[in-house]
Formats: structure tokens, C-alpha cells, sequence
């Protein structure tokens, strides 16, 4: 989890709505959607070990979120499916389906028309029922229309089946099916049990429950039990799957909706467009510059809002019938004009003060104002971590200027072998991870840290001073991981290069004390101070560069600790012995004679010899 995760996650509103996780790159690698984003958001970045291992992998891909506020659980849903299929996430995997949303197609030119499932819209005259946002919920709609609407859903030729005197099939004697293919219903009876299901499928759950319901109630007072308790649980099946219908009549409008927010300054446009009733999608538009004023007024955002939709509709690949505004733009009427010249077709510019157009408003306006309040404080911690803590060491270590270039220097070793110095620098308070230099230590140090320290400090300002380019930058703060002891070899190394002027200090690794030059005693900063987090940011970070570099020569390395003390066995022999034998066991393992025809019979008997000693 890194710093701005960890700003972000402090800013979540406990509010419906949908998230995106972003990888380094900023692409969108995984979108879902919660009835409390902070709940949800958080609880990825929390505790590991009950989390499948899909979700640990994608977390460790996460290298920012966004979200998007929602009216309800419902509509977070919706949008959630959208942007499934617009972004194709990697880790939305089960989700994802590369082709459209599904649609019911039923043709009532028909004389007795079948339920069908379809990809794409035909102007072939069928009426066509969605799209259906999930199609596991399709799946649900329609084994419910299988199991209590006795409609065909057999591809047979009813007419030629009927002309034959065919038998009903078996799902007629299950109850399936009502067998229009053996004259068993009317074309006129069909159609209206079709109507039944066509109401169904677009929502319209109550008046088939009011139908049902009084064919249960005939029924009953017939005497017909049996058919009057499977009525009856086809009026549960269909008031419980009304629950989870998503299916959007197609004929819903397109509109796009736009709420203009300003805040300190910044000024940004945020839109929510709607197609075929359903929202696809938000999108944010920044103002950089060209606004007379910054001052936040309904004026200014009216002339912002028109600026906006002239610079926006002027490249737009579609323009909806219907624009719905938060607040009025400036030159509204003559906006509309241009826009219905452009469409060929009447274009409706529109403030919606109540109903579902104007929750639409206020939703786009909510985050525009949310994502504006968010990125001040960001801003500002951002400035805190940054400039803000530079400016602060600089007054605690009387610098004369801010240390906008800082280096800091570590080693790793283990028992004096593999010797390794890292050079870390950050920039404006952030990491550089170009200009990361790393040394392998040339002479024997033998745990000497201050040897260490010395060789790396003078090759890098030797390489300064031989104008290489990748070294020729020279710090603003050098910052030393040590003590006392290694920020005295630090200083001697930058009098010899005259470059005594550089401030330096040491950063002692566990007490976090700060020794600097002229100072007899040490200090410490605020524990909680962004200074203070910044040094520790700067020093962990050189930890880790070091810690990586060394691991590395150390795995290459191992693999010959033993062998290196065997008389006569050099680089060459050893490279020989792992070539053929590949581990220290199978070298072990083997023959003078096997040993003897890779290195000769002096050095394979002192190889023998030293892996079949007696043990004392």
C-alpha cells in the first residue's frame, strides 16, 4: 500500500458506489462496487490471510483507486456492470463477456412466436426486451418463464406439426409447455401468454402477479387444486425474481448530464451520460486555464458550463436528444439551437428541479464537489510530505536552502563478503529511481563499514569530478546511514574533493538521531513530523536498494562458498564443476576419476579429499 493509497483510503464516504483499481500504468485492472466504499475499499488493503488468492494478487498490482458515487446499491450495480465491459478488467475475468449485453427477442408476427436470446438488435420488426446487464440473471428470468409460462421454446414448425397431428411432447406432460404444435391452444390464447411474459421480462411484475394471482383464485374455486398451487408458486418465483431484475426496456432515453464544481481555484466539469436508460459511464473535464475568474459564483460556473459544452459538443461522435444541467449555462437557448442544427433533430437543453432527471443532476454535481474536496487534501498532504517537509529540515538542519536533491548512502554485507553500498536520491521530497546508483565493493573491508562507506562515497564524487553524466548532480543534503562514525569518513571524503560545502548529516538506523557537523550531541526530530517521515522514508528506501542489490551477488555467489576454499580450484574449474555436476551434492557425490577429467588429477584429488574428510 503506498502513500496515496494509504491518503485515499482516509477520504472514503460510507456511501453506495463504484470503485476501480488501477495499476501503476493507470489502467484499470479491476471494478466493483460496494454499498459502503470506505468499508469495502479498506478492507483490501487490510489483513491478508483470509483473502483468496486472486484478491491478493490484484492488491499487490494496486498502485492507485478511483471511485464513483451512487445512489443506491442498485444503480452502483449497473454502473459496475458497464464499466466491466468498457474497461475488460484483468481481474473481472468471470465477468467479462466480449460480446454485447444479451437482449429477448420475440416476434408476435408469429403465430405462436418463441422466447429467443440475441447479441445484437435487428430492425426486423420483433419486439426486443433488455439489454440485460448480467446475463446470469437472464438465465434466472428465463428458466422462470420455462418453469410457470407454458410458452413453446422448441424451434418445430407449429403449423406443419399441427397439419400432422402431432403428439405433445414430454415437456407438455411435465407442465412446461402448453403444446400449440398438437391444436392444444388458440393463437389468440398464445399471444396473451406471451403478453404475460413480455410484461414480466420488462419489469412489470405486478400486473402479471394480479393475473396470476386470479387464475390461482379461479382455480381454486373450481376445484383445481393441483393447478392452483403451481400458480400460486408462480407468483413467489416471480415476486422474488423482481428483486433481482436488471432487464432495461430499450426504448429508455439517452441523455447526458453535466454539473460544473469549482472549489479553491480548480474547476471541473463532471459528467454522467445515460444510454438506452442506463448510465455507461462518468467522466471528468478540467478547466486548465482561459476562465476570466476563479471566483465561485453561479455567474462563473454558468460561463464556465457554456465554454464547456460549446468546446465539448463540437467534437462529440454523438449528441443526445436530452442534456440535463445541475445549474443553468450561460447562452442556454442559443446552445440548444446549435446543438439541433448539428443533430438535424430537436436537442433539449434542460435544469431538471425534481424526479429522477433532477437525482440525476444532483448525482453528477456530488462527485463533482467530492472529487474536488478530495483532491485539495491530497494536495495538500501531497505539500506536507514534500515541499512542506523540505521546507521544515531545512529550518531544523539551518540549511541555507531547501535540499531539493537528496542522497543517501547504506551497505549490506554479511560477515564482511558480497560488500555492497546503494546510492538512493529523492527529489522534491520524492523518489528518483533513474538516479539509484549501486556499488559492488572492490577491496577487502572485512565488516569495515567505514571502509565501505569511504570507497562508495569517493567513486561517486570521483565520477563527479570526471564530469560523468550519470554522476554529475550533485546533492543538495547528503544523508549518511550511521552514526557519528560514518558521517566523519563522509566529510573527509567531501574535503578531498573541495567539496566541503555540501551539508551532510548521519541518520543513526534505530534510534533515528540525527548527527550533524559542529554538533556534539545528537537530536532527534518529532516522531510524527513530515521531516521526520520524510529522512525515514528517504534512509528506508536506501535500506532496501542495498538489501536487493546485495541478495542478488549473494545468490550468485553461494553456489561457490565452498569450493573457494579448496587449493587450485579457481574460476575456471569451478564454473566446469557447476556445468556438469550443477549442485554441490552431485560434486560431493562423484568419483576422482569424474573429478579429475573436468580439473585434472592434483585438483580433483583436493576436491575429494575435502568433501570426504573425516569428521573430528
Amino acid at each position: 500500500m503506498n502513500d496515496t493509497i494509504k491518503a485515499k483510503l482516509e477520504l472514503l464516504p460510507g456511501t453506495p458506489g463504484v470503485y476501480k483499481m488501477l495499476d501503476a500504468k493507470g489502467v484499470v485492472i479491476y471494478v466493483g462496487k460496494a454499498l459502503s466504499l470506505k468499508n469495502r475499499v479498506r478492507q483490501y488493503f487490510q489483513s491478508s490471510k483470509n483473502q483468496e488468492p486472486k484478491v491478493r494478487a490484484m492488491v499487490s498490482h494496486v498502485a492507485d483507486f478511483e471511485i464513483i458515487l451512487a445512489a443506491s446499491e442498485t444503480e452502483a450495480l449497473t454502473l459496475e456492470s458497464n464499466l466491466i465491459k468498457q474497461y475488460q478488467p484483468r481481474y473481472n475475468i468471470l465477468l467479462k463477456d466480449d460480446k454485447h449485453f444479451p437482449y429477448v427477442r420475440i416476434d408476435m408476427r408469429l403465430d405462436y412466436p418463441r422466447v429467443e436470446v440475441v447479441r445484437r438488435l435487428k430492425k426486423d420488426g420483433a419486439r426486443y426486451l433488455g439489454p440485460y446487464l448480467s446475463a446470469i440473471i437472464l438465465g434466472d428470468a428465463l428458466n422462470t418463464v420455462r418453469d410457470h409460462f407454458p410458452v413453446r421454446h422448441c424451434k418445430k414448425d407449429i403449423n406443419k406439426a399441427i397439419a400432422r397431428k402431432e403428439r405433445p411432447c414430454l415437456m407438455y406432460h411435465v407442465g412446461k409447455c402448453c403444446a400449440p404444435c398438437s391444436g392444444k391452444m388458440s393463437r389468440e390464447e398464445y399471444h396473451a401468454l406471451m403478453e404475460q411474459v413480455i410484461s414480466f421480462l420488462n419489469g412489470n411484475v405486478t400486473a402479471v402477479v394480479e393475473e396470476l394471482t386470479k387464475q390461482m383464485l379461479d382455480a381454486s374455486q373450481k376445484m383445481e387444486f393441483e393447478r392452483a398451487a403451481h400458480l400460486r408458486d408462480s407468483i413467489q418465483a416471480v415476486e422474488k425474481l423482481s428483486t433481482k431484475q436488471t432487464a432495461i426496456d430499450n426504448k429508455g432515453e439517452d441523455q447526458d448530464v453535466f454539473a460544473c464544481c469549482m472549489h479553491n481555484g480548480d474547476t471541473l466539469v463532471f459528467a454522467v451520460f445515460v444510454r438506452n436508460g442506463k448510465v455507461v459511464g462518468t467522466e471528468r473535464f478540467d478547466f486548465l486555464q482561459g476562465l476570466e475568474t476563479q471566483e465561485d459564483n453561479p455567474q462563473t460556473r454558468a460561463e464556465a458550463m457554456a465554454a464547456f459544452l460549446k468546446q465539448y459538443y463540437a467534437q462529440a461522435a454523438k449528441i443526445p436528444p436530452n442534456i440535463l444541467l445541475y445549474e443553468s449555462a450561460a447562452d442556454m437557448d442559443a446552445i440548444e439551437l446549435w446543438l439541433s442544427s448539428i443533430r438535424g433533430r430537436r436537442v433539449y437543453i434542460s435544469v431538471p428541479q425534481r424526479g429522477e432527471k433532477r437525482k440525476l443532476t444532483l448525482l453528477a454535481n456530488t462527485n463533482g464537489q467530492q472529487t474536488l474536496l478530495r483532491e485539495e487534501k491530497l494536495k495538500h498532504r501531497a505539500w506536507e510530505r514534500g515541499e512542506g517537509a523540505l521546507a521544515a529540515l531545512a529550518g531544523e538542519l539551518e540549511l541555507e536552502n531547501f535540499p531539493i536533491r537528496m542522497e543517501c548512502f547504506d551497505n549490506s554485507h554479511i560477515q564482511g563478503r558480497d560488500t555492497v553500498s546503494s546510492m538512493v536520491v529523492f527529489i522534491n521530497g520524492a523518489p528518483a529511481k533513474e538516479a539509484y546508483r549501486r556499488f559492488r565493493i572492490k577491496t577487502e573491508t572485512h565488516g569495515d563499514d567505514y571502509a565501505a562507506m569511504r570507497e562508495a562515497l569517493t567513486r561517486r564524487f570521483a565520477r563527479a569530478m570526471d564530469k560523468d553524466e550519470r554522476f554529475s548532480e550533485l546533492p543538495d543534503l547528503l544523508v549518511i546511514d550511521g552514526g557519528r562514525g560514518q558521517l566523519n569518513v563522509a566529510l573527509e571524503v567531501l574535503e578531498s574533493f573541495g567539496l566541503e560545502y555540501i551539508p551532510a548529516i548521519g541518520l543513526a538506523e534505530r534510534s533515528g538521531c540525527i548527527y550533524m557537523p559542529g554538533r556534539d550531541e545528537a537530536f532527534e526530530l518529532s516522531k510524527n513530523s513530515p521531516q521526520q517521515h520524510l529522512l525515514e522514508r528517504l534512509r528506508d528506501e536506501a535500506h532496501r536498494f542495498a538489501i536487493t542489490y546485495h541478495r542478488g551477488l549473494r545468490g550468485k555467489n553461494s553456489l561457490y562458498s565452498q569450493l573457494d576454499e579448496i587449493a587450485g580450484i579457481g574460476p575456471k574449474r569451478k564454473r566446469a564443476l557447476f556445468d556438469t555436476f550443477l549442485t554441490l551434492d552431485a560434486i560431493s557425490a562423484a568419483t576422482e576419476d569424474e573429478l579429475a577429467a573436468l580439473v585434472g588429477r592434483t585438483a580433483a584429488k583436493a576436491v575429494y579429499a575435502h568433501f570426504h574428510a573425516p569428521q573430528e
